[in-house]
């Protein structure tokens, strides 16, 4: 389909939460705006919603998580809202982001009426739904070309959608110095024993941010482990955890950092990495699928996942740079994230790829 096609069609999307002010999915609403911008309508099919920010060409379903549906009742919701959308008129196409359930459930039906279904998926989790929702969408997106943890044919990597708009450079110098920031939810998988131990031999003055929320118990025992550790390694007054907080918030904490550290593995296409390097900070990272957004930068910024001494390292020199130094660096990165990882460019390609499938799924 044309862009100009596009821009006179209803897309349906799922999503697992809308909500503006949610604090890991909250991004998912801008990725809806910038969807609805280029078609004629949006529906949106959701597990749950809280407050909503869309535009009026934007309509939101939800099965009821936030009202306390069981899931035999959430399944009847999904159908019922579905065969709404369906019947009062055409649908061009299927988006469905991180929700593969909602890929299995609605594939037959939109396979009988041709609606194409593409799923995006990027996590290295591998589930039985997972499988499903790979044989019955036209086409799997994901981010990065680890992000996606089984190999397929249908699978396409379309980079991330940042909102480079949102996530910019502060507009007069905000950087404080020595402080190093850690974005994103509580967990042993985010490594942040990892930085507390590599912190700790770094030589320099520095403080740490932990921005991010525990979810399960097993994360709060984690954050305790952390926070112990500091306190043994006696850095414990130089470590500072704060609650996460929806997107519209996180600028203004990448700016302020000197420089931003991420400990996600391979496998993971962990999007605050990009929302930092949007911001124009330098990134420190342990996942070698953002070489291609590092680029020239990567033997610098790019370190083996557990390798204390190596983040130490890293650390430590980003710290020795002038100011002027980090926001020379963290210019070219904003490049790199405008370039590849943009929301305007992630809509684009979304859409492409949905308009070159002719729906109904492929064995």
């Amino acid at each position: 389909m044309t862009p100009q096609e596009w821009s006179g069609a209803r897309l349906l999307v799922f999503n697992l939460a809308t909500d503006i002010d949610h604090p890991v999915l909250g991004f998912t609403t801008y990725w809806v705006r910038e969807l609805a911008r280029r078609v004629g309508r949006v529906e949106v099919l959701t597990m749950q919603k809280g407050r909503l920010a869309l535009p009026s060409n934007v309509r939101v379903h939800s099965v009821g998580l936030e009202r306390g549906y069981s899931k035999p009742r959430r399944v009847v919701e999904f159908y019922k809202h579905l065969g709404g959308i369906l019947r009062e008129g055409p649908v061009a196409g299927c988006f469905s982001h991180m929700i593969t359930v909602f890929s299995v459930l609605a594939a037959p039906v939109l396979r009988v009426r041709g609606v194409p279904l593409v799923s995006w998926y990027a996590h290295p989790s591998r589930t039985p739904t997972l499988r499903m929702a790979q044989w019955v969408s036209d086409r799997m997106v994901t981010s990065l070309p680890g992000s996606y943890p089984y190999r397929s044919s249908k699978v396409e990597v379309i980079g991330q959608g940042i909102d480079t708009a949102l996530f910019a450079p502060a507009r007069k110098p905000a950087e404080e110095e020595g402080l190093v920031l850690c974005v994103g939810r509580i967990s042993p998988v985010k490594g942040h024993l990892t930085l507390v131990r590599a912190l700790a031999r770094v030589r320099r003055a520095w403080r740490l941010l932990i921005v991010g929320a525990t979810t399960c118990r097993e994360d709060e025992a984690y954050l305790d482990e952390v926070l112990a550790t500091a306190a043994r390694l006696q850095c414990g007054g130089r470590v500072t955890v704060a609650p996460a907080v929806p997107p519209d918030l996180l600028p203004g904490y990448f700016q302020r950092c000197a420089v931003h550290v991420n400990l996600t593995p391979k496998g993971f296409g962990d999007k605050v990495a990009w929302e930092a390097m949007s911001c124009g900070r330098p990134c420190v990272l342990a996942n070698a699928d953002f070489a291609g957004t590092l680029g020239r930068y990567q033997s610098a910024l790019l370190f083996a996942p557990g390798d204390e001494a190596a983040l130490a390292a890293r650390v430590e020199a980003v710290l020795g740079w002038s100011a002027a130094e980090r926001s020379l660096v963290g210019g070219y990165l904003r490049g790199q994230v405008e370039r590849e990882h943009s929301l305007e460019g992630l809509a684009g390609r979304v859409l492409d790829v949905l308009g070159s499938c002719k729906g109904g799924g492929r064995s």
